[in-house]
């Protein structure tokens, strides 16, 4: 088989490089660099991160657990129990806290509640930084939750040492919301006494 024969194709201006062609691109490539000097991004403003915080490293951050802290409740030869339990970014610093609603274990009878706030330390072990409910105000904790940056929950207590401990007759509702360094207490409009 035989193949046609070889055309010779001239060659094009613009495949053949010259010394004006290696001055135009230098000259451009200076205008690039010159104008980029020229035009600076403006000086930033945000904030600098905060490194040290596990969520900057990529970590989950964990609510602190409530089985892993000692409470500031006497309860003898009985355990302590946390009865609830509920976790949210109290303060804004995008850690999260845990509320605890605990209680000596004692068998029988409704032993009062304590509520606590729970955070991490700088060692990450969790430690209570608040008492929201003491035990001593003799209150059953019926209802906890954190939401919106506060915590709300519903108090059953007693209105005298007259009251049978079976049948609490003040019902209270509370909410607590993180201000000026501190849980500030407010009653929500709902609240009753019976």
């Amino acid at each position: 088989m035989q193949q046609p024969p070889r055309q010779t194709i001239p060659e094009l201006a613009h495949t053949t490089t010259r010394p004006i062609h290696w001055l135009a691109t230098a000259a451009a490539l200076a205008a690039v660099v010159a104008l980029s000097g020229v035009l600076q991004p403006g000086s930033a403003t945000a904030a600098q991160a905060d490194t040290t915080s596990p969520a900057a490293h990529g970590a989950a951050v964990t609510p602190p657990d409530p089985a892993k802290v000692h409470f500031p409740l006497d309860c003898g030869p009985a355990e302590v129990l946390v009865q609830k339990k509920a976790s949210g970014d109290l303060d804004g610093d995008g850690r999260p806290e845990t509320v605890a609603v605990v209680r000596c274990d004692a068998g029988s009878g409704t032993p009062p509640n304590g509520v606590y706030v729970l955070t991490r330390s700088a060692d990450g072990k969790p430690r209570v930084v608040a008492t929201l409910v003491d035990p001593k105000d003799t209150f059953t904790v019926t209802d906890l939750a954190v939401r919106d940056r506060a915590v709300t929950a519903t108090l059953d207590g007693y209105s005298s040492p007259d009251v049978p401990r079976y049948r609490p007759d003040v019902h209270d509702k509370a909410k607590w919301q993180w201000k000026n360094g501190t849980f500030v207490r407010t009653t929500p409009a709902a609240a009753q006494s019976a």
